[in-house]
């Protein structure tokens, strides 16, 4: 039966791309998880399902449960999920991002504006801070090798740019690049960590030069997305074009460059672009987290011409910074009933970026809003789990013990004395319970540090507080009193 054999072998060739793609995904999943991180890779990554690949037109689907979750990956992660797969197995051409088959997509969510008008949630999540993206304002589309390209967030401006001592040397060198003048410095290289603020200022270099100079041209790019363009570019042939256009543009804008390390070719391309843009005196702007001198595996040549003008480094923002940033983002939308307590606990607790911190505040917000709840300390730190322990940095029992006794006014031996008094016992559960809680210690270890004390003592206390912290406000007002002083 000849065609029953057909159809086997089909069968068979299907089943072994299917165990090509496996194996080419749990690959490039690893890759991906030693690049991000088991966090965020455990977060987005992993959920990715593996859907159809077509070899006509060389796309490959991606699944992910929710729209919000094929969204979040496909803003933040499209343009490294292409160039792996790109890299593993060069039919892939495309890579499309969407929502499982037969799941139901969720509502947007919509914060109302000031003026009634219903707004996306603006924060560094958002499709502004994509970081993956490419626009091209003021002039045509970088050629058709580009696809889906997006304009510049209309939300980030210099005006919506909050700043403060972190930030104010790089803010007012975005401005002078963006002016109408000359600037004294190309290029201008923006060097932060991640959620500082880098890419909000490329785009408001982006909307001040293009308000200054309607009829320029544009390009905004990541480096990743820069490489992409390049290798296309070869593999059709088109490098004349490919240079041309991009020499062509008034400002370049390319951020986080920090990703075309150890490329030579496109390496080269870039280095090549630079000097040609700079003997024609038009601007560029990169932006990476760190520094030129520390960009392993690029050329040296390159490393001169991005250090050749002016490096701005922003530094994480301090608490004075972050109250600003909350208080600003407050403004911009209606109900903004948030209570003084809630911003200081954000401010303190909420530190390692901006992008964290804004995102806190805009998940509490929609919560209220969509549970009909009243913004409280309690549902910030009921809802906000993640966010807050991600944040929390690493505190010993030592230091639990010196804050409960100045909390009490209690002398710091008594922690390990044996007197029995209820003014020394209670601050004595206490610290043991919050040393619980906030230290990976077992109880054993814990009641070694409070005067070599038996587990079950510490297992007593740890019960009792849990229990009054029910039963008892000034109790549970104490512990978390304590709390936010030791995760300030």
């Amino acid at each position: 039966m000849p065609g029953k054999g057909k159809v086997c072998d089909a069968k068979m060739n299907e089943d072994t791309e299917a165990l090509d793609l496996a194996a080419d995904w749990s690959d490039i999943s690893q890759g991906l998880r030693k690049d991000l991180g088991q966090q965020l890779h455990t977060q987005w990554i992993r959920p990715i399902q593996l859907g159809s690949f077509c070899k006509e037109t060389g796309t490959l689907d991606l699944f992910l449960p929710t729209e919000f979750s094929a969204n979040w990956v496909g803003d933040r992660f499209a343009d490294r999920l292409s160039l792996a797969w790109k890299i593993a197995r060069p039919d892939v051409r495309n890579v499309r991002i969407s929502v499982h088959p037969g799941r139901r997509p969720m509502p947007e969510l919509r914060l109302v504006g000031s003026n009634g008008s219903a707004r996306r949630p603006a924060n560094d999540g958002s499709r502004a801070l994509q970081d993956m993206g490419v626009a091209v304002l003021g002039g045509q589309e970088f050629g058709a090798l580009v696809q889906g390209s997006v304009g510049l967030d209309p939300s980030l401006t210099f005006a919506t740019f909050v700043t403060g001592g972190a930030n104010v040397l790089a803010c007012n060198a975005a401005q002078r690049m963006a002016a109408v003048e000359t600037p004294q410095f190309s290029p201008l290289y923006l060097k932060a960590a991640t959620g500082q603020g880098k890419t909000h200022l490329l785009h408001a270099i982006g909307h001040t030069y293009l308000a200054a100079h309607p009829r320029a041209r544009i390009f905004y790019c990541s480096a990743e997305r820069f490489m992409v363009e390049f290798v296309q570019a070869l593999r059709q042939n088109q490098m004349i074009e490919f240079k041309a256009r991009l020499r062509g543009f008034d400002l370049l804008l390319v951020d986080d460059i920090q990703f075309i390390i150890g490329k030579a070719s496109a390496q080269e391309e870039l280095l090549y672009t630079i000097d040609a843009l700079l003997a024609e005196g038009k601007r560029l702007v990169f932006a990476a987290d760190r520094a030129p001198q520390a960009l392993d595996g690029v050329e040296q040549r390159l490393l001169s011409r991005l250090s050749m003008g002016l490096v701005a480094d922003i530094q994480p923002a301090d608490i004075e910074l972050r109250r600003a940033i909350l208080e600003h983002r407050l403004a911009r939308f209606a109900p903004s009933d948030v209570p003084a307590d809630v911003i200081e606990f954000l401010a303190r607790t909420i530190n390692r970026n901006v992008r964290e911190l804004v995102g806190g505040l805009n998940k509490l917000i929609a919560y209220a809003q969509l549970t009909g709840q009243a913004v409280s300390l309690q549902l910030a730190e009921e809802q906000l789990t993640d966010i807050l322990s991600a944040n929390r940095r690493r505190i010993t029992i030592d230091e639990i013990q010196r804050t409960v006794c100045q909390f009490y006014r209690v002398d710091r031996t008594e922690m390990a004395s044996k007197r029995r008094a209820r003014a020394v016992v209670r601050p004595r559960q206490v610290a043991m319970y919050l040393a619980k809680v906030l230290t990976p210690r077992s109880y054993p270890e814990i009641g070694r540090k409070f005067g070599g004390r038996d587990h079950s003592t510490v297992i007593h206390a740890v019960r009792l507080i849990e229990d009054l912290r029910t039963r008892d406000a000034d109790m549970d007002g104490d512990v978390r009193s304590l709390l936010r002083q030791l995760e300030s």
